[in-house]
């Protein structure tokens, strides 16, 4: 009779270890496939706007305070320097536009400055960031 029970025993036991192979495998695959977006990293008073479009795949950010600051990737940026750092996160992760986050008092020499660092960079569509209105 103690034999049979240790054969009911045995048969209880649930391998866990495919299941968590699975699960270990699921969250390499989303993080591998999720995108990041660089943030400018600061809350701008942007102008507002009667039209406006939404870009869809759009993930670096540049955010240009009304003091004329320059922010990029949560950090401030020398213009000199907008250019080198639009390239590393380009290599980090490819895209296709940047996106301006301007203030409504931002200098318009600045923006344009900014401009053609981030088209010295390679990128050719940028798009300027305005609130609803």
């Amino acid at each position: 009779m103690a034999r049979k029970r240790i054969r009911e025993d045995e048969e209880a036991v649930i391998d866990m270890t495919p299941m968590l192979d699975i699960v270990f495998i699921m969250l390499i695959f989303f993080i591998v496939t999720t995108s990041f977006v660089k943030e400018a990293g600061i809350e701008v008073n942007k102008p507002k706007a009667a039209n406006q479009t939404k870009q869809k795949n759009a993930n670096i950010f540049v955010a240009i305070k009304d003091n004329g600051e320059i922010w990029l990737d949560k950090g401030r940026v020398d213009i000199e320097r907008v250019g080198a750092r639009i390239e590393k996160l380009l290599a980090e992760q490819p895209t296709d536009v940047v996106i301006i986050q301007a203030d409504k008092d931002a200098k318009h020499g600045v923006v344009v400055k900014v401009m053609d660092a981030i088209k010295e960079a390679g990128i050719d569509r940028i798009s300027i960031a305005a609130a609803k209105g």
